[in-house]
């Protein structure tokens, strides 16, 4: 839905007898970390404090980044992974991945990108019973590296590796996306297009994110392994390439990738009713302890992203799968049932042609399950936050109200009011939803139509229209 230039900012609904109350931390692009309550008072703001994406540990802990390096030399990397306390004050900090020296400057730098762990908490969002470690075990980080691999291509790549490093700062494990190459499952068509153009950017003097994972996260302790399924053991990690829509779980133990989903989404049945997953961000398991546990949850952006045939939107067959709206879906990882979603259909339109498209980010976000069942969704490119039950009713909603550069919001997490002892409980205060019909702005008219003028001969309305483009119900 094209975006209207005058609009509510702030939090404009909240239904506390319904929603997950607790604080809000997220990352305000030009600003730093920001924790909001429910009805969006800013409770704190660690100035350019920034995240990729910044969390949260319980006693007002906040891990993020001191800074971002300089784009001429590098594209999205963090300068480091840093914990700090309630006050600002630096508790951990690690950086000592690769040492550069640019411009001027010679510095260690972590360059992580997209997301981070710590060790008691498999996803970095709140699980009852599984909190984060503050001050002592090892950090799951994923990172950049530049390398060649002619088996891929022969432009230097900007490959995706994970780490772990423990306490003192030492790198512990180590895993490189590169090397699994032949285990991604990209057709013949798929690997000449990405020996040729494999996803160039200019920055950093010319590098090729060829996969661009954008989330790493560990299993944690699942149903599934519990039946004896090995594939999904806690110490595994899921992760999610945005540019080859590819989800994958690999092995702790051996690298090699032991479950995963795409890049070609009709490969079976199941696969094919769940669709094209496009562009997608934040894949991760649901943690033990909340619902939907075992279940796969993603924020499938849609966009346009993949590897393949040349064609009229695609000249080169990068980025050759399209989809004008985003969906979260949350998918039974063993029957690749579609368990639950969210789209734009829930807020109505003419079809779902209009419909979808009014939930819509084609790049960042995320989708996080709360304790009470209900679902934390942050559509990034518009900074939109809103927390929807299992029936998708929209019980808290929360579009950003700062002057933030530019206008995104990368990632939201939702923390119990118990994770920040330093400030007392606030006053929750109901927000019920505005009548879009009636809500206007000072000057404009009410919309009351009073001039009628009735026409001899007149058929009435007969309440529905068939629309130019059909709906995907062929029966055939």
């Amino acid at each position: 839905m094209g975006t209207p230039n005058v609009y509510p900012t702030g939090v404009t609904v909240y239904n506390p007898e319904k929603a997950y109350s607790g604080y809000t931390l997220m990352v305000g692009a030009g600003l730093g970390a920001i924790l909001i309550d429910m009805n969006g008072n800013v409770i704190r703001n660690w100035k350019d404090f920034q995240g990729f994406p910044n969390k949260m540990l319980p006693g007002g802990y906040i891990m993020g980044s001191l800074g971002r390096r300089n784009s001429d030399f590098g594209y999205q990397d963090m300068s480091d992974v840093t914990q700090i306390d309630w006050d600002g004050n630096i508790v951990w900090s690690f950086n000592k991945k690769e040492y550069f020296e640019e411009g001027d400057k010679k510095y260690w730098i972590a360059r992580q990108h997209h997301d981070y762990q710590r060790e008691g908490n498999p996803v970095g969002y709140y699980v009852p019973g599984m909190e984060p470690k503050v001050d002592g075990g090892k950090t799951l980080i994923l990172c950049h590296e530049d390398l060649y691999n002619h088996k891929i291509s022969d432009k230097r790549l900007l490959d995706d590796c994970i780490i772990e490093v423990d306490w003192e700062g030492n790198i512990i494990w180590k895993w490189n996306v590169s090397d699994h190459f032949r285990e991604l499952g990209f057709s013949e068509q798929q690997k000449n297009v990405l020996f040729r153009n494999p996803n160039y950017h200019h920055n950093g003097g010319g590098q090729s994110d060829w996969m661009h994972i954008n989330c790493a996260s560990y299993l944690g302790p699942n149903k599934w392994y519990d039946q004896g399924d090995e594939r999904f053991h806690p110490d595994n990690i899921i992760w999610d390439s945005r540019e080859a829509n590819i989800l994958a779980i690999i092995s702790h133990e051996t690298g090699k990738i032991v479950w995963k989903m795409g890049p070609d989404f009709t490969e079976s049945r199941e696969l094919r009713m769940i669709g094209q997953i496009i562009g997608m961000h934040h894949a991760h398991m649901i943690p033990q302890g909340l619902p939907g546990a075992g279940n796969i949850l993603i924020f499938d952006n849609g966009g346009y992203a993949g590897y393949g045939f040349p064609s009229r939107t695609s000249k080169d067959g990068t980025k050759t799968d399209l989809r004008d709206h985003s969906r979260v879906l949350e998918i039974n990882p063993i029957t690749l049932e579609l368990v639950w979603s969210f789209t734009g259909d829930t807020w109505g339109g003419m079809n779902p042609m209009v419909s979808k498209p009014k939930f819509y980010s084609p790049l960042i976000s995320s989708a996080q399950r709360l304790p009470n069942g209900n679902t934390l969704v942050t559509e990034g490119c518009f900074t939109r936050i809103f927390e929807v039950t299992p029936e998708k009713e929209l019980v808290w909603e929360f579009v950003a109200p700062f002057d933030l550069n530019p206008q995104q919001i990368y990632r939201a997490y939702r923390y119990p009011y118990e994770y920040v002892p330093q400030v007392p409980k606030p006053v929750e205060t109901e927000i019920k939803q505005l009548d879009n019909k009636k809500f206007r702005v000072p000057g404009a008219a009410s919309g009351e139509i009073t001039d009628v003028v009735t026409v001899a001969g007149t058929w009435g309305w007969p309440g529905k229209v068939d629309a130019c483009v059909t709906e995907d119900n062929a029966p055939f």
